[in-house]
């Protein structure tokens, strides 16, 4: 057993860590009932959560489909407007839609007196980074943190799935008709561009920051996970404050890669609808800067409040059947929150659109929560963006808490009756105080996110 992990029983447990959520006693995940709902997560080996501190969001921006920044996201979501257009990416062959990102082709990396040491890092994926942090004044508050912190305290944590592979395909076009050979420039760029680190690289580089920098890949949970990572490391003392989100952009090898799984709907994807017949495909870009609350704390900010993660292993690309993996998360997140399942407000769900995801999710919502906790997915107007549909999830959270607002699931005409859980289709307005997101990838990489205000 990990040290400091105390396998109590959460009845007695609970009462005593809602009131004083600063203490770092760990608590058991098993199952609790809030509401006189009876549930049971059966087969599940106990795992241990730690309580944490909640964390600041002083900053956070997103780009997707829908627009560039908070502004033109929230309004295409009060108004339904969806970001998904049929497949213009390329030369593509391959009848669907997509969400497509406007004006990435034209932004420049250059510039002043470090523009070639960042015009190594052009690639679609990094422009999209740089769109992104470009949006909301997200880059001043990352320099005014590297102020107060010093610029080896602020930590670059981002998530994503593909990173510039388009380079890599086009470099591969352009390969040497009689030897094969790649073209020389793409070997010498292919650590700035294709690496995995080359998102964080480049956003580190950008704003002058030398804390701790990774990036995380694990399939559409990436970004996801960047905001426990970087939980766990301000908790241990590694940095002060991080960057955190992810970043994924279109590509030919997504594009016909998920095609040829006969994942991908000929039309706008439809979460949760009876009919759904697969998922869309889009890109997006979106940063939070994590602080400690008694740094950035204010009335009415949005904070972290708690993380889950797990890896059930059960199947390369398929979750587990039971949604053991999602419930071990949710699970996590709540205790590491010192919540209980009747605490959340809204449930933003990974909901792609494919029968057997929304299917399995929908199964592990209702052994968590019940029928009754409100929930919905917002891929019929950003698309599926994989490795960045975790940071675009949180953004919309944060969003429902400062807006009094929950988005519907928009394209979806009849919800599945299989469904248990409660989809909305329309929009609603009402107080949000906690909103819990998930977000899980192949391999069932899983993970939840917990957000409040403060």
């Amino acid at each position: 057993m990990p040290q400091g992990l105390v396998h109590e029983p959460i009845a007695k447990d609970l009462p005593r860590l809602v009131e004083n959520r600063r203490s770092n006693q760990a608590i058991d995940d098993g199952p609790h009932d809030p509401q006189d709902y009876q549930h049971t997560v059966p087969q599940h080996q106990q795992v241990g959560a730690r309580l944490m501190t909640p964390l600041i969001l002083t900053r956070y921006t997103i780009v997707s489909a829908l627009g560039k920044g908070l502004t033109e996201t929230y309004q295409a979501l009060r108004n339904r407007r969806s970001g998904l257009r049929p497949c213009d990416f390329e030369d593509v062959g391959i009848t669907t839609y997509i969400g497509r990102v406007d004006d990435v082709e034209d932004v420049f990396l250059g510039g002043g007196a470090t523009s070639a040491e960042l015009e190594r890092f052009d690639c679609r994926n990094n422009r999209l980074a740089l769109l992104a942090l470009q949006q909301d004044g997200f880059i001043q508050a990352a320099i005014e943190a590297r102020e107060r912190y010093g610029a080896h305290r602020v930590a670059v944590i981002l998530g994503s799935s593909t990173s510039g592979i388009l380079e890599t395909e086009h470099a591969y076009n352009r390969r040497n008709p009689a030897t094969g050979a790649l073209p020389s420039a793409y070997l010498t760029s292919h650590r700035y561009t294709h690496n995995m680190f080359s998102s964080a690289h480049f956003v580190r580089t950008y704003l002058g920051l030398r804390g701790p920098a990774m990036v995380i890949s694990t399939a559409c949970s990436s970004s996801a996970k960047a905001f426990a990572t970087a939980a766990r490391f301000i908790e241990a003392g590694f940095c002060d404050a991080a960057v955190v989100g992810g970043v994924d952009s279109l590509c030919l090898t997504i594009l016909y890669g998920f095609a040829s799984l006969g994942l991908t709907s000929c039309a706008p994807c439809r979460p949760c609808d009876v009919n759904r017949n697969g998922l869309t495909l889009g890109e997006s870009a979106g940063f939070a800067l994590l602080e400690k609350s008694e740094e950035a704390g204010r009335p009415g900010a949005v904070a972290l409040l708690g993380y889950g993660e797990s890896c059930d292993g059960y199947h390369m690309s398929h979750p587990h059947p039971e949604g053991t993996g999602a419930i071990k998360a949710m699970h996590a997140a709540l205790l590491r929150s010192a919540l209980t399942p009747g605490d959340i407000d809204y449930i933003h769900l990974h909901g792609t659109a494919t029968k057997s995801n929304d299917s399995i999710e929908d199964t592990a919502i209702h052994s968590v929560f019940g029928p009754s906790t409100l929930c919905s997915s917002t891929k019929g107007w950003t698309g599926h963006t994989l490795g960045a549909a975790g940071v675009t999830g949180a953004v919309i959270a944060a969003m429902c808490l400062t807006h009094s607002f929950v988005p519907g699931t928009l394209n979806t005409t009849r919800i599945d009756p299989s469904l248990c859980s409660h989809v909305m289709m329309e929009n609603r307005e009402q107080q949000v105080r906690r909103v819990l997101s998930n977000s899980f990838g192949f391999g069932g990489n899983n993970c939840s996110l917990i957000f409040g205000t403060v």
